[in-house]
């Protein structure tokens, strides 16, 4: 069993504690190793190194930090093997698709590196004669940084890169799920030399994080999570009005046409449905098919669900992995019952697999409606909601009444329906002919309950700076 360490202040702490967190491997069930969990002190001595680094960093001309940027980004390249072999183990994901996420993480650290010399303020004219107004766009300070399960170092990147280039320093609180990669992760923080205290990452119970979030020091926090914890996450912004970025759940909305390609928008969706067990905040969670092809493309993603196996990713990398834990599992499960339980027809999947592991596998469900919970929820799972619609204006309608707002997805070969959906969609992005993939030159910001601020992107960067406005008399 390997041990693992807290990282604070530059390097890696022995825990005062011995309350540790188990880590299980999804596929198996069974706890591969165990991690520290921080104490408030060990929280708050966290956030006093990223307190006294941040001063030192946000000094630095912006270049030099974005030089600091390159050489983790490098090192990460150099590490994917062995950061991915950590995170495949915790979750679930194929040796390839774990290494391949810490690559183009490396990717999206080099893209922020390039905004070091593009990180712009603004002249403003005065009322008075002889003055000027200055805009500039300065560090918050401190971030914390809550990490998800499902893409843990891509997610951990996305949040971090950013905030540093704009001369923040952060505190990350990895899953509690898929922690070991973070400290994996944080070696390459070492080797790259960025300074002490500039990083840290612990994991942590919730009692703690609270700690973390609401200390003095702490002028923001980015979270992608659920809904619920988006709430207790703003309840900690209240402490010391510290600013929030929250992405939080999806519904992802999928339209198809009747002039789509039934072929290739069934391979798209089978591929989306079934990416790491489904629990992507962009994945396909519930389609809307015009009654004219609903029959056809119905049959095609029968076949296709019901022929896509499922298994641990390690013994063979082609299969579906599993969920995240056993609760998921229940969860997913549960919701599929419940739909049978409203009039869903499952057209296949929709059972708990025998044996070890967190599986379930790909489910159908027809005959849905738009008040049933399935369609109103989150599945975070294999799970696809069928519903039939009659006109386009219908389809939008039924898409955009939901209390999530993130992605949307729209099959169509016809430009004045594409358009028509761009200017009405209630989301925050709009996927023709394809399915999202968050270009990190974009900004994935979501509507209604799907989050506040967001990331990638300019605008994404620009969510870890604030603004002084210079009045200067000459």
């Amino acid at each position: 069993m390997s041990h693992y360490r807290n990282f604070s202040g530059g390097r890696f702490i022995e825990s005062t504690s011995a309350v540790t967190i188990d880590v299980r491997n999804p596929a198996t069930g069974q706890v591969f190793t165990s991690v520290p969990a921080a104490t408030d002190e060990e929280a708050t001595a966290a956030v006093e190194a990223a307190m006294k680094a941040q001063r030192a960093w946000a000094a630095l001309p912006a270049i030099q930090r974005g030089d600091a940027l390159r050489r983790l980004a490098t090192v990460l390249e150099n590490r994917a093997e062995t950061i991915g072999a950590a995170l495949a183990k915790e979750s679930g994901k194929s040796l390839a698709d774990a290494t391949a996420e810490v690559i183009y993480g490396a990717e999206l650290m080099r893209y922020h590196a390039e905004w070091a010399r593009r990180i712009e303020g603004e002249v403003i004219e005065s009322d008075n004669p002889g003055e000027t107004l200055l805009l500039k766009r300065v560090p918050i300070g401190v971030v914390a940084g809550l990490i998800p399960f499902n893409y843990p170092i891509y997610t951990l990147v996305r949040k971090i890169a950013p905030a540093l280039i704009a001369g923040n320093a952060v505190v990350v609180r990895p899953s509690n799920n898929t922690p070991t990669s973070a400290f994996v992760f944080a070696e390459a923080i070492v080797e790259a030399g960025l300074p002490e205290g500039l990083v840290n990452i612990l994991t942590m119970s919730h009692d703690v994080a609270k700690t973390l979030c609401t200390h003095p020091g702490v002028g923001m926090i980015t979270l992608t999570g659920s809904v619920s914890a988006g709430r207790i996450v703003l309840d900690y912004c209240k402490e010391n009005i510290a600013k929030p970025s929250l992405e939080l759940g999806g519904k992802t909305p999928v339209i198809v046409e009747p002039d789509a390609d039934l072929d290739a928008v069934a391979q798209a969706i089978i591929a989306s449905k079934t990416a790491h067990c489904g629990q992507v905040c962009t994945s396909a969670e519930r389609l809307y098919v015009h009654e004219s092809v609903h029959d056809t493309l119905l049959a095609k993603l029968r076949e296709g669900f019901a022929a896509r196996a499922f298994g641990d990713r390690a013994e063979d990398a082609t299969r579906m992995g599993p969920l995240a834990n056993a609760a998921a599992q229940k969860r997913v499960h549960e919701m599929v019952e419940q739909a049978r339980a409203e009039g869903g027809t499952v057209e296949t999947g929709g059972y708990l697999p025998e044996g070890p592991g967190y599986f379930y596998p790909p489910t159908l469900i027809s005959g849905c409606r738009q008040e049933m919970e399935i369609v109103r929820e989150e599945v975070f799972g294999p799970v696809l909601a069928v519903i039939r619609y009659s006109t386009f204006e219908e389809a939008l309608a039924l898409a955009s009444d939901h209390q999530f707002g993130l992605s949307s997805v729209l099959f169509t070969e016809n430009y004045r329906t594409v358009m028509r959906a761009s200017d009405a969609i209630e989301a925050g992005e709009l996927y023709v002919n394809r399915f999202p993939a968050d270009p990190y030159q974009g900004f994935h910001a979501g509507w209604k309950r799907s989050g506040l601020g967001g990331d990638d992107g300019k605008h994404g960067m620009l969510e870890f700076t604030q603004t002084r406005l210079v009045v200067l008399k000459h």
